[in-house]
């Protein structure tokens, strides 16, 4: 194989890869729009749920936020991989409820999985974050 060909390989694995992560993260900004509008505008499950926790409504109003803040920053080339490890973060804090909200633990595999899929899309776009950061570490 010469050179030129094994580039072509890897432009083309790249290529694919980048595919991949604007249709998973097209899918969860859609999700985390929706989730964290539910938030926002107080249904009737969200509050249930924030109540249950027992740190106040305030913390819905946070959570919603950074969901929408985040489902907005995945659709965005230059902060998509930072909105990723915003929302890596929120999952690390729901998983971390759900274990110790009582009546809510099967949720925290749904929280794992999220977080994961959100691990991998920062790594993904790693190089994107790395750009951002670089004029802060001048």
């Amino acid at each position: 194989m010469s050179p030129s060909e094994a580039g072509s390989g890897s432009r083309r694995r790249g290529r694919t890869l980048n595919i991949v992560l604007w249709a998973v993260q097209i899918l969860l900004a859609a999700f985390f729009l929706f989730q964290g509008a539910t938030k926002l505008a107080g249904s009737e499950d969200a509050v249930r749920l924030f109540t249950d926790i027992g740190m106040g409504q305030w913390l819905r109003y946070v959570t919603g936020a950074c969901e929408v803040a985040g489902a907005v920053g995945l659709l965005i080339p230059r902060l998509c991989g930072l909105a990723a490890l915003g929302l890596l973060g929120v999952m690390v804090g729901a998983t971390a409820s759900n274990l110790l909200t009582p009546g809510y633990q099967s949720f925290a595999v749904q929280t794992v999985v999220l977080g994961a899929v959100f691990a991998l899309v920062a790594w993904g776009r790693w190089p994107r974050t790395r750009e951002l950061a670089a004029p802060l570490r001048r």
